[in-house]
């Protein structure tokens, strides 16, 4: 595999971070609060914040803000193309053990 062939794997997706982020998120649920996201990833508020905004640049994550009662509330959901390349991914990593 040259520097050109990623084999299939996504250099968005492929930090563990941004995996367990999309792997979350692809898990069925629409969408997920920032709070419920940071836990289950085991992120700080800061590097979840850093790397939801590379997904959301690359057109993989979409952000709704709002709030409920008084505090503001952030909310993530994968974007169809964010499922398809983390899908794609995840394939390519298996592929890669048989």
């Amino acid at each position: 595999m040259g520097p050109d062939d990623t084999g299939g794997l996504d250099p968005v997706v492929h930090p563990i971070a941004r995996l367990s982020i999309c792997a979350l998120l692809a898990s069925g649920a629409e969408w997920l609060d920032f709070a419920a996201v940071r836990d289950s990833t085991g992120l700080s508020d800061s590097a979840l914040s850093k790397h939801a905004r590379t997904l959301e640049d690359a057109g993989y994550l979409e952000v709704r803000k709002g709030a409920v009662g008084r505090r503001p509330r952030t909310w993530f959901r994968l974007t169809p193309t964010g499922l398809r390349r983390y899908t794609a991914h995840v394939a390519a990593l298996r592929a890669l053990t048989t």
